[in-house]
Protein backbone atom coordinates (compact mmCIF):
# COMPACT_ATOMS: atom_id res chain seq x y z
CA UNK A 1 0.00 0.00 0.00
CA UNK A 2 1.15 3.63 -0.64
CA UNK A 3 0.53 7.32 0.45
CA UNK A 4 -2.71 7.31 -1.77
CA UNK A 5 -4.20 4.38 0.12
CA UNK A 6 -3.46 5.54 3.77
CA UNK A 7 -5.21 9.19 2.36
CA UNK A 8 -8.21 7.17 1.23
CA UNK A 9 -8.26 4.90 5.00
CA UNK A 10 -8.41 8.59 6.46
CA UNK A 11 -11.26 9.47 4.63
CA UNK A 12 -13.67 6.26 5.45
CA UNK A 13 -12.62 6.77 8.93
CA UNK A 14 -13.53 10.46 8.65
CA UNK A 15 -17.00 9.42 6.94
CA UNK A 16 -17.77 7.47 10.13
CA UNK A 17 -16.92 10.08 11.90
CA UNK A 18 -19.04 12.36 10.50
CA UNK A 19 -21.82 9.67 10.94
CA UNK A 20 -21.38 9.30 14.57
CA UNK A 21 -21.47 13.20 14.87
CA UNK A 22 -24.82 13.05 13.33
CA UNK A 23 -25.92 10.49 15.42
CA UNK A 24 -24.77 12.21 18.73
CA UNK A 25 -25.84 15.18 17.79
CA UNK A 26 -29.66 13.75 17.04
CA UNK A 27 -29.70 12.26 20.39
CA UNK A 28 -28.13 15.47 22.40
CA UNK A 29 -30.23 17.90 20.06
CA UNK A 30 -33.79 15.84 20.14
CA UNK A 31 -32.48 14.36 23.48
CA UNK A 32 -33.18 10.99 22.11
CA UNK A 33 -31.68 7.98 24.07
CA UNK A 34 -31.73 5.57 21.09
CA UNK A 35 -28.87 7.85 18.87
CA UNK A 36 -26.66 6.76 20.86
CA UNK A 37 -25.96 3.29 20.55
CA UNK A 38 -25.51 3.60 16.68
CA UNK A 39 -23.70 7.03 17.80
CA UNK A 40 -21.11 4.71 19.26
CA UNK A 41 -20.75 2.15 16.83
CA UNK A 42 -20.15 4.12 14.08
CA UNK A 43 -17.40 5.99 15.64
CA UNK A 44 -15.98 2.50 16.31
CA UNK A 45 -15.88 1.18 12.95
CA UNK A 46 -14.27 4.52 12.11
CA UNK A 47 -11.10 3.64 14.17
CA UNK A 48 -10.58 0.60 11.75
CA UNK A 49 -9.90 2.62 8.80
CA UNK A 50 -8.20 5.06 10.99
CA UNK A 51 -6.05 2.42 12.13
CA UNK A 52 -5.12 1.16 9.16
CA UNK A 53 -3.95 4.90 7.64
CA UNK A 54 -2.03 5.71 10.34
CA UNK A 55 0.50 2.32 10.12
CA UNK A 56 0.31 2.53 6.35
CA UNK A 57 2.07 6.12 7.17
CA UNK A 58 3.83 4.51 9.73
CA UNK A 59 5.35 1.77 7.68
CA UNK A 60 6.06 4.20 4.39
CA UNK A 61 8.10 6.84 6.84
CA UNK A 62 9.78 4.39 9.30
CA UNK A 63 8.84 6.50 12.31
CA UNK A 64 5.38 7.01 14.25
CA UNK A 65 3.46 10.29 13.05
CA UNK A 66 5.28 13.10 15.13
CA UNK A 67 6.89 14.58 11.87
CA UNK A 68 4.31 16.35 9.93
CA UNK A 69 0.72 18.23 11.04
CA UNK A 70 -0.74 15.60 8.69
CA UNK A 71 0.54 13.02 10.93
CA UNK A 72 0.39 14.55 14.53
CA UNK A 73 -3.11 15.99 14.21
CA UNK A 74 -4.46 11.77 12.78
CA UNK A 75 -3.21 10.29 15.16
CA UNK A 76 -3.87 13.00 17.93
CA UNK A 77 -7.58 12.44 16.75
CA UNK A 78 -7.34 8.44 17.28
CA UNK A 79 -6.17 8.51 20.37
CA UNK A 80 -8.81 10.72 21.54
CA UNK A 81 -11.58 8.64 20.11
CA UNK A 82 -10.14 5.61 21.68
CA UNK A 83 -10.00 6.99 24.79
CA UNK A 84 -13.51 8.35 24.57
CA UNK A 85 -14.90 4.84 23.52
CA UNK A 86 -13.29 2.78 26.26
CA UNK A 87 -14.18 5.76 28.79
CA UNK A 88 -17.96 5.51 27.65
CA UNK A 89 -18.22 1.49 27.54
CA UNK A 90 -17.28 1.77 31.05
CA UNK A 91 -19.89 4.02 32.01
CA UNK A 92 -22.44 4.34 29.62
CA UNK A 93 -24.08 7.35 30.57
CA UNK A 94 -21.02 9.79 29.61
CA UNK A 95 -21.66 8.43 25.96
CA UNK A 96 -23.20 11.96 24.98
CA UNK A 97 -19.79 13.33 25.78
CA UNK A 98 -19.16 12.12 22.21
CA UNK A 99 -20.83 15.50 20.45
CA UNK A 100 -18.19 16.93 21.77
CA UNK A 101 -15.05 14.69 20.89
CA UNK A 102 -15.98 13.07 17.84
CA UNK A 103 -16.54 16.37 15.81
CA UNK A 104 -13.05 17.51 17.44
CA UNK A 105 -11.45 14.45 16.27
CA UNK A 106 -12.77 14.52 12.82
CA UNK A 107 -11.91 18.20 12.05
CA UNK A 108 -8.62 17.72 13.45
CA UNK A 109 -8.37 14.83 10.74
CA UNK A 110 -9.89 17.19 8.06
CA UNK A 111 -7.63 19.25 9.10
CA UNK A 112 -4.32 17.69 8.70
CA UNK A 113 -5.40 16.23 5.58
CA UNK A 114 -5.11 19.50 3.99
CA UNK A 115 -1.46 19.76 5.15
CA UNK A 116 1.27 18.55 2.70
CA UNK A 117 1.28 15.13 3.39
CA UNK A 118 4.77 14.71 1.95
CA UNK A 119 6.92 11.96 3.44
CA UNK A 120 9.87 12.89 5.65
CA UNK A 121 12.34 11.24 7.32
CA UNK A 122 13.45 10.76 10.76
CA UNK A 123 16.56 13.21 11.12
CA UNK A 124 18.70 11.98 14.33
CA UNK A 125 18.21 14.71 16.26
CA UNK A 126 14.88 12.84 16.56
CA UNK A 127 15.85 9.35 17.50
CA UNK A 128 15.51 9.26 21.18
CA UNK A 129 13.23 7.34 23.13
CA UNK A 130 12.11 10.72 25.58
CA UNK A 131 10.98 11.65 22.05
CA UNK A 132 8.82 8.86 22.16
CA UNK A 133 7.74 9.30 25.57
CA UNK A 134 7.00 13.64 24.99
CA UNK A 135 4.80 12.77 22.10
CA UNK A 136 3.26 9.95 23.22
CA UNK A 137 2.10 11.33 26.76
CA UNK A 138 0.92 14.88 24.60
CA UNK A 139 -1.20 12.55 23.12
CA UNK A 140 -3.07 11.35 26.02
CA UNK A 141 -3.17 14.63 27.73
CA UNK A 142 -4.97 16.12 24.52
CA UNK A 143 -7.43 12.50 24.65
CA UNK A 144 -8.41 13.39 28.62
CA UNK A 145 -8.42 17.55 28.06
CA UNK A 146 -10.80 16.81 24.99
CA UNK A 147 -13.21 14.40 27.28
CA UNK A 148 -13.20 16.59 30.06
CA UNK A 149 -14.49 19.12 27.84
CA UNK A 150 -17.29 16.75 26.59
CA UNK A 151 -18.17 16.09 30.39
CA UNK A 152 -18.25 19.75 31.20
CA UNK A 153 -20.52 20.98 28.69
CA UNK A 154 -22.61 17.82 29.48
CA UNK A 155 -22.96 19.45 32.90
CA UNK A 156 -23.60 22.85 31.39
CA UNK A 157 -26.06 21.40 29.31
CA UNK A 158 -28.17 19.22 32.37
CA UNK A 159 -27.71 22.04 34.15
CA UNK A 160 -29.60 24.18 31.75
CA UNK A 161 -32.38 21.17 30.86
CA UNK A 162 -32.90 19.40 34.58
CA UNK A 163 -36.06 18.53 34.32
CA UNK A 164 -35.70 16.35 30.70
CA UNK A 165 -36.19 12.67 30.81
CA UNK A 166 -33.15 12.51 28.70
CA UNK A 167 -30.81 14.94 30.97
CA UNK A 168 -32.34 13.04 33.67
CA UNK A 169 -30.32 9.70 32.91
CA UNK A 170 -27.00 11.08 32.57
CA UNK A 171 -24.45 11.24 35.77
CA UNK A 172 -26.14 13.79 38.22
CA UNK A 173 -24.53 17.59 38.16
CA UNK A 174 -22.55 16.26 41.19
CA UNK A 175 -20.81 13.31 38.88
CA UNK A 176 -20.34 15.09 35.93
CA UNK A 177 -18.22 17.18 37.85
CA UNK A 178 -15.97 14.81 39.53
CA UNK A 179 -15.31 13.34 36.03
CA UNK A 180 -14.59 16.80 34.40
CA UNK A 181 -12.05 16.94 37.83
CA UNK A 182 -10.87 13.49 37.37
CA UNK A 183 -9.89 13.73 33.33
CA UNK A 184 -8.20 16.90 34.20
CA UNK A 185 -6.23 15.44 37.31
CA UNK A 186 -5.21 12.99 34.45
CA UNK A 187 -4.24 14.99 31.74
CA UNK A 188 -2.29 17.52 33.91
CA UNK A 189 -0.12 14.71 34.74
CA UNK A 190 -0.12 13.46 31.43
CA UNK A 191 1.33 17.02 30.60
CA UNK A 192 3.55 17.15 33.31
CA UNK A 193 5.12 14.31 31.65
CA UNK A 194 5.23 15.60 28.04
CA UNK A 195 7.14 18.46 29.50
CA UNK A 196 9.37 16.82 31.66
CA UNK A 197 10.33 14.66 29.26
CA UNK A 198 10.70 17.12 26.27
CA UNK A 199 13.06 18.84 28.17
CA UNK A 200 15.50 16.03 28.34
CA UNK A 201 15.00 15.54 24.74
CA UNK A 202 15.71 19.15 24.53
CA UNK A 203 18.71 18.40 25.82
CA UNK A 204 19.57 15.29 24.09
CA UNK A 205 19.29 17.46 21.12
CA UNK A 206 20.01 21.16 21.28
CA UNK A 207 22.14 21.22 24.31
CA UNK A 208 19.67 22.76 26.81
CA UNK A 209 16.73 21.82 29.01
CA UNK A 210 14.48 24.79 28.97
CA UNK A 211 15.18 27.68 26.51
CA UNK A 212 12.09 29.55 26.16
CA UNK A 213 10.50 28.62 22.79
CA UNK A 214 7.02 29.66 22.06
CA UNK A 215 6.02 26.40 22.02
CA UNK A 216 8.00 25.42 25.36
CA UNK A 217 6.91 28.56 26.64
CA UNK A 218 2.75 27.76 25.70
CA UNK A 219 3.28 24.55 26.96
CA UNK A 220 4.28 25.61 30.06
CA UNK A 221 0.95 28.78 30.17
CA UNK A 222 -1.18 25.78 29.64
CA UNK A 223 0.11 23.59 31.98
CA UNK A 224 0.02 26.58 35.10
CA UNK A 225 -3.57 26.80 33.93
CA UNK A 226 -4.61 23.50 34.54
CA UNK A 227 -2.58 23.56 37.70
CA UNK A 228 -4.75 26.51 38.42
CA UNK A 229 -8.19 24.60 37.90
CA UNK A 230 -7.07 21.88 40.04
CA UNK A 231 -5.99 24.13 42.78
CA UNK A 232 -9.14 26.16 42.24
CA UNK A 233 -10.70 22.43 42.89
CA UNK A 234 -9.23 20.94 45.21
CA UNK A 235 -8.14 24.61 47.63
CA UNK A 236 -10.90 27.00 46.59
CA UNK A 237 -13.78 24.50 46.52
CA UNK A 238 -14.68 25.59 43.25
CA UNK A 239 -17.02 23.20 41.66
CA UNK A 240 -20.34 22.72 39.14
CA UNK A 241 -20.67 25.81 36.64
CA UNK A 242 -18.19 28.00 37.41
CA UNK A 243 -15.44 25.41 37.45
CA UNK A 244 -17.20 23.96 34.24
CA UNK A 245 -16.64 27.83 32.67
CA UNK A 246 -13.19 27.57 33.81
CA UNK A 247 -12.63 24.28 32.12
CA UNK A 248 -13.35 25.85 28.52
CA UNK A 249 -11.13 28.54 29.14
CA UNK A 250 -8.30 26.41 30.00
CA UNK A 251 -9.45 24.19 26.95
CA UNK A 252 -9.42 27.38 24.82
CA UNK A 253 -5.47 27.73 25.86
CA UNK A 254 -5.11 23.90 24.95
CA UNK A 255 -5.95 24.01 21.33
CA UNK A 256 -3.70 27.14 20.91
CA UNK A 257 -1.37 25.40 22.55
CA UNK A 258 -1.57 21.99 20.74
CA UNK A 259 -3.02 22.56 17.51
CA UNK A 260 -2.17 26.36 16.52
CA UNK A 261 1.08 27.51 17.93
CA UNK A 262 3.52 24.53 16.64
CA UNK A 263 1.57 25.28 13.17
CA UNK A 264 2.32 29.27 13.13
CA UNK A 265 4.73 30.27 14.93
CA UNK A 266 8.62 30.03 13.99
CA UNK A 267 10.48 28.15 16.52
CA UNK A 268 12.98 25.08 17.03
CA UNK A 269 9.75 23.26 16.90
CA UNK A 270 7.70 24.24 14.04
CA UNK A 271 10.83 22.73 11.97
CA UNK A 272 9.41 19.11 12.90
CA UNK A 273 5.58 20.39 11.53
CA UNK A 274 6.65 21.87 7.89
Amino acid sequence: MNSEHQIIFNWIAIGFYIVSTVFFAYSVSFQKERGLKPAMVVALLGLIPHAIAIAIRWKITGHGPYMAKYEVLSSNAWIAVLLFLTVSWKVPKLRPAGVIVIPLSFLMMAFGLFMNPEIRRLPPSLRSIWLIIHVTFNKLAAGAIIIALGTSVLYLLKEKHQESDFYKRLPSLEALDAYSYKFIGFGFIFWSITIAAGAIWANEAWGRYWGWDPIETWSLITWLLYGLYLHARYFLKWQGRKAALLMVVCFAFSVLTIFVIPFIVESLHSEYFR
